[in-house]
């Protein structure tokens, strides 16, 4: 189901469910929501609550965090 759904279309049904298991397939081997969301033509919104409705576990944010970054710079 990795065709470009027309924004704003209803998913529903069978539809919706070919569509949350592949994008917790795609989510499982590393592509990003926001991946997923520009790939399908869906929010990010509508990707994390698919996501999240089918029980993945959702992955921290990357990249280094300002508490690691101000730590450091004490340190240091």
């Amino acid at each position: 189901m990795a065709e470009t759904l027309k924004k704003g279309t209803r998913v529903t049904g069978q539809d919706r469910n070919r569509l949350a298991t592949d994008l917790r397939k795609r989510y499982d081997a590393g592509e990003s929501i926001r991946a997923l969301a520009s790939s399908t033509g869906r929010s990010y919104g509508f990707v994390h609550r698919i996501l999240t409705e089918t029980g993945v576990e959702l992955r921290g944010r990357g990249g280094a965090t300002r508490g690691k970054t101000e730590a450091r710079a004490v340190a240091g």
